[in-house]
C-alpha cells in the first residue's frame, strides 16, 4: 500500500494511535479512500479542520451514516469540536430529518461521549420558554431570512397554516435560538442535512441563500460540498452545487 503522507498525519491527528482493520481486509480500497478523503480533499481549500468537522457531523446525520458518525465524532472532537456544539448539530437535525431519523443518533452521540468521561447532561442552552418560543422564532426566521419573514407564520391556506406556525416556534423557535451555535453555524449545518439526505432542492436553494446573507458565501459553501463530498458522493454533491449556483443568481 502507497498512502500519502498528508493522509497519514492527517488520519493520526483525527484518530491518534489508530489503525484500521480496512488495511487488512480492504487494502486496495483504503488506501484510495484515505488518501482522497484526507489529502487531496483536505488539502483542496483553506477550510479549517473545526468548520469541516461539523459539516462532516452534519452531513453524516443527513445521510444517516450512523456508524461513520460514531467513528468520527471523536476526531471532531479532537480537532476542537466541543460536546455542547456536537449535541446542538444534533439537535437541530431533527427539524430537518424528523425524529425517526435522528434517534440512533441521540444514543450514539451520548455513548461516545459517555466513553470520554463527558458527564451528562450537558450545561442547558434553551433561551426561550413555551411561552417565549413563538416570538423568538419569528424574530430568527427575520434575522436570518429577512422582513418578508415577519408574517410567515400565519400566512398559507388554512387547512395547513399550521405548519407554517410550527416552522417559526418548533423548527426555529426551539432550535436557532439555543445558545452553542450561531446563525451562521445553523444555517451551514442545515445546509448540510438537506444536501446530504437529497431530494430537498427548494429547500437547499433557500438555505444556500439564507446562509449568503449571513456572510457564508458562494466560495465557502462550495468549500463545505467539496469536503463533504467522500461521505455522501457525487451525485448529491453536484446537486448541492447546482443549488448553489441557483441561489447565487
Amino acid at each position: 500500500m502507497a498512502f500519502a503522507k498528508n493522509a497519514e498525519q492527517y488520519h493520526e491527528k483525527m484518530f491518534p494511535g489508530y489503525v484500521s482493520k480496512f488495511k487488512e481486509t480492504d487494502p486496495e480500497f483504503i488506501e484510495r479512500f484515505d488518501n482522497f478523503a484526507f489529502d487531496e480533499v483536505v488539502n483542496q481549500d483553506d477550510l479549517d479542520d473545526r468548520t469541516r468537522m461539523m459539516a462532516i457531523l452534519a452531513t453524516l446525520l443527513g445521510c444517516q451514516g450512523i456508524d461513520e458518525f460514531k467513528a468520527f465524532l471523536p476526531a471532531a472532537l479532537n480537532f476542537g469540536v466541543t460536546p455542547v456544539e456536537a449535541k446542538e448539530i444534533v439537535y437541530q437535525s431533527v427539524a430537518y430529518l424528523g425524529i425517526g431519523r435522528v434517534f440512533p443518533f441521540l444514543k450514539g452521540i451520548n455513548e461516545v461521549l459517555e466513553a470520554r468521561g463527558v458527564k451528562l447532561p450537558l450545561e442547558g442552552q434553551s433561551t426561550t420558554s413555551m411561552e417565549t418560543r413563538l416570538k423568538a422564532g419569528i424574530q430568527a426566521q427575520v434575522d436570518i431570512f429577512g422582513d418578508h419573514m415577519k408574517d410567515f407564520y400565519k400566512s398559507g391556506p388554512e387547512e395547513s397554516r399550521h405548519i407554517n406556525y410550527w416552522l417559526a416556534d418548533n423548527c426555529f423557535g426551539d432550535y436557532y435560538t439555543r445558545r452553542g451555535l450561531d446563525y451562521k453555524q445553523r444555517e451551514m449545518i442545515t445546509f448540510c442535512f438537506l444536501a446530504a439526505q437529497g431530494g430537498c432542492e427548494p429547500q437547499l436553494i433557500s438555505h444556500a441563500k439564507a446562509n449568503m446573507g449571513l456572510g457564508n458565501d458562494k466560495a465557502f459553501l462550495i468549500k463545505i460540498i467539496s469536503q463533504c463530498l467522500p461521505f455522501i458522493g457525487y451525485p448529491r454533491s453536484l446537486n448541492a452545487l447546482r443549488c448553489v449556483n441557483e441561489a447565487a443568481k
